[in-house]
């Protein structure tokens, strides 16, 4: 034993090694899958569809049965997520097309979650499907705050699974295998590869990935059918379960290079649908797959009823959030914007109140904040 050593110095440098550990800014990812249905989790319920990585993040974490998006289709939800803003406020309310490709952008200077955090020090990025603005519109997500994209900006071009080009930045990335329709090459591929290639490539800074995830989206293209190859389904079902299987693989994929990099312990994932499901109840998908759990859930995507509305949605951040709740206190979308935040130290811009409320001690197993309502606007024809 080395005596020269005093305890109390060592006890003084202890204790500032484990404030130092507590005030690293942790990393924060938002992961949003297009169109899956609460029913579609093993842990709510699903008996058909394979996902284990995603159930056992529930388990590890914290699953909410009362998660609300924004609204019922794809680009004003996350537009809430982005700008903090409900649809009363929300500068996009609708999915408005522009030719020959694109959404309605942004407007000039909103205020969005990848801005604040990256002026608290943050490294931003955002892969899969964008919706909110060409690269040449103020919608851009470069100039919203974003550090690096990767995937379709066009939600339009984002139907196509074997696309002849993605984006890698604002750059066209040509897929020539795809070209003429043929089939070779599935995106997502490529964007989960994007995904764990810059996660890598970050992991010593503090970072804020928002992946915007496709599949399950139509038109229910897949690579590989795998474990569904030989159930007695249409075609259209056996690619739907294996599309939400593919998303639980590639969730997986990531909370390994996480732990591989010793950086799970710093990182929260909120997990998420985007609208609900896109198939009414009554068809023969629906019913296979019982995404309304037993008409617990009213209604689907492009509706204001709960099963359009409400997602399936949990937390996952190894001693931070609580292991095992499951709670039906409610939250949305616009609440993530001043809870990321606040864990990420930044300050708001003077001037702007977000719609939401910060869920920061709700994830550590508080009670939700307290609200006198949500409010939605829905601005599509079924």
């Amino acid at each position: 034993m080395n005596k020269n050593k005093s305890p109390l110095l060592t006890a003084i440098v202890m204790a500032a090694l484990s404030v130092t550990a507590q005030a690293k800014q942790p990393n924060l990812i938002f992961i949003l899958s297009d169109d899956i249905a609460q029913g579609d989790l093993g842990v709510y319920g699903q008996k058909l569809i394979k996902t284990p990585n995603l159930d056992r993040m529930c388990n590890e974490g914290t699953r909410y049965l009362s998660a609300y998006t924004g609204t019922s289709v794809c680009a004003p939800a996350r537009s809430s997520f982005f700008t903090g803003l409900h649809m009363g406020h929300c500068p996009t309310r609708a999915n408005r097309e522009l030719r020959p490709e694109g959404q309605r952008p942004l407007p000039p200077n909103t205020v969005t979650v990848a801005k604040i955090l990256k002026s608290a020090g943050y490294k931003t990025a955002t892969m899969g499907k964008w919706g909110m603005g060409m690269f040449d519109t103020s919608g851009s997500p470069f100039k919203n705050g974003v550090d690096h994209f990767f995937g379709y900006n066009c939600q339009r071009h984002a139907h196509s699974y074997f696309p002849p080009y993605l984006y890698n930045d604002d750059k066209r990335f040509a897929i020539p295998e795809n070209e003429g329709g043929k089939q070779n090459v599935y995106a997502q591929e490529l964007i989960q590869q994007d995904v764990l290639k810059w996660v890598d490539a970050n992991s010593d800074d503090p970072f804020m990935l928002f992946y915007a995830i496709t599949l399950p989206h139509g038109r229910f293209e897949i690579d590989d059918q795998d474990i569904y190859r030989d159930k007695p389904w249409s075609e259209k079902e056996k690619n739907y379960a294996a599309m939400v299987t593919r998303i639980d693989s590639d969730v997986g994929a990531l909370v390994e290079m996480l732990k591989k990099k010793g950086i799970d312990k710093n990182t929260l994932i909120v997990f998420s649908g985007d609208n609900g499901s896109s198939f009414d109840p009554k068809t023969d998908i629906g019913k296979r797959f019982n995404q309304t759990m037993d008409g617990k859930l009213r209604g689907f995507k492009r509706g204001m009823y709960e099963g359009a509305l409400r997602q399936a949605a949990f937390a996952w951040w190894p001693g931070v959030v609580e292991a095992g709740r499951v709670t039906e206190e409610p939250w949305a979308f616009w609440d993530l914007l001043p809870t990321f935040a606040e864990l990420g130290g930044a300050e708001l811009p003077q001037g702007y109140e977000p719609d939401g409320f910060s869920l920061v001690e709700f994830l550590k197993g508080g009670k939700a904040p307290a609200r006198d309502y949500f409010y939605w606007e829905l601005h599509e024809g079924k």
